[in-house]
C-alpha cells in the first residue's frame, strides 16, 4: 500500500485534566512522526491565550515541528502581529493563518477597526514578518461565504498568491469530494500543496452536528450505516473502517500527506494511521 505522511490538529486544554488528556494524545500520535502538529483557535479567538500556551509548552518540551493557529478576530493588526513575532522569538516557524469565524451572538465576521479586514491581509503581513511557512484553510465543499465553488477556489488562489506555503481542507465524507476540489484548484493555476483533512468520526451525532455548523454536507448513506453499526454495538468499527478507506483511496489518487482533526481524542486516528501502515517510527525525546 502506498503511504503518506500525517500531521495532527489539536486544540488548547481548558482545565488541568484537559491538559492532561491533550499530553496524552501527543504521546499517544508523536511516535507516529508527524510532519508537523497544528494547534487552534476556539471559535471568535476566544482560545487565545490559552492556544499560545499550548503552542509555547508543545514547542519547548517536545521536538514536534508546532503550526500555531492565528485568526483575525476581536484584535488590532498591532496585537495580532505582537502573537506572531512571539512564536518566532519561541521558534515556532509555521502558522496557520485564518480569517476566523464570528464571535458568539455575531451573524457574520465583523474586522476589528483598527484590526485585519481578511485572512488575505494577515497572510501578506505574517509574510513581511518572516513566517517561514504560513498554511491556510481551504473548503472542498464550498466555503459558506463563497457564492460558488469557482468564487471558493479563487479565493483560495489570492491566498496562495497572498504568500501562503500549503491549505489543509475542511473535512469531508467522500474521497470524490477532495478529489474533484483539487482538480479545479488545478486548473485554476494552483501548485502549492493542498492537504486533505480527515475527522474519524468519533460519534457520527456529534460529528453529523458539527458538519451541519459549518456547511459540510453529510451524505445520507452514512446517516443509514451508523444507525445500523450502533445497533450492533459496531460503530467505533465502521468509523475506523471508513476513514481507513477514505485516506485509502485518497493516497492511490496520489495524495502525499493527510492532516487529522484528532479532537483531542488520539486512539481512533492512531488506529486509522496503523490500518494504513503508518506505524510508531521515534519516541517523544522530551518529556515535561
Amino acid at each position: 500500500m502506498p503511504s503518506a505522511s500525517v500531521s495532527f490538529e489539536f486544540f488548547p486544554p481548558k482545565s488541568i485534566p484537559a491538559a492532561f488528556r491533550l499530553w496524552d494524545c501527543v504521546q499517544t500520535l508523536a511516535p507516529l512522526d508527524p510532519s508537523f502538529v497544528s494547534v487552534t483557535y476556539g471559535a471568535g479567538g476566544t482560545t487565545r491565550k490559552l492556544t499560545h500556551e499550548a503552542v509555547s509548552a508543545l514547542s519547548s518540551q517536545t521536538d514536534l515541528t508546532v503550526a500555531a493557529h492565528l485568526t483575525c478576530v476581536d484584535q488590532t493588526r498591532d496585537e495580532t502581529l505582537e502573537i506572531a513575532r512571539a512564536y518566532i522569538d519561541q521558534g515556532v516557524r509555521q502558522i496557520v493563518a485564518l480569517r476566523g469565524d464570528a464571535p458568539k451572538g455575531q451573524a457574520q465576521f465583523t474586522p476589528h477597526p483598527e484590526g485585519f479586514a481578511s485572512s488575505l491581509e494577515l497572510i501578506s503581513a505574517l509574510k513581511a514578518e518572516g513566517v517561514e511557512h504560513i498554511r491556510v484553510g481551504a473548503y472542498p465543499d464550498c466555503h459558506p461565504d463563497a457564492t460558488d465553488m469557482k468564487a471558493n477556489v479563487d479565493w483560495l488562489k489570492r491566498k496562495i498568491d497572498a504568500g501562503a506555503d500549503s491549505a489543509l481542507t475542511q473535512f469531508f465524507f467522500e474521497a470524490d469530494t477532495f478529489l474533484r476540489f483539487r482538480d479545479h484548484c488545478a486548473a485554476a493555476g494552483i501548485t502549492a500543496p493542498i492537504i486533505p483533512g480527515i475527522l474519524p468520526i468519533e460519534t457520527w451525532s456529534g460529528v453529523r452536528a458539527f458538519a451541519n455548523a459549518c456547511g459540510t454536507p453529510t451524505p445520507r448513506w452514512l446517516d443509514d450505516a451508523f444507525d445500523k453499526a450502533t445497533r450492533d454495538n459496531r460503530a467505533d468499527l465502521l468509523a475506523i473502517s471508513l476513514a481507513t478507506e477514505l485516506c485509502d483511496t485518497l493516497i492511490t489518487e496520489g495524495v502525499e500527506q493527510l492532516h487529522f482533526y484528532t479532537l483531542n481524542k488520539p486512539e481512533m486516528t492512531r488506529d486509522v494511521c496503523h490500518a494504513l501502515g503508518i506505524t510508531p517510527q521515534l519516541e517523544l525525546e522530551k518529556v515535561a
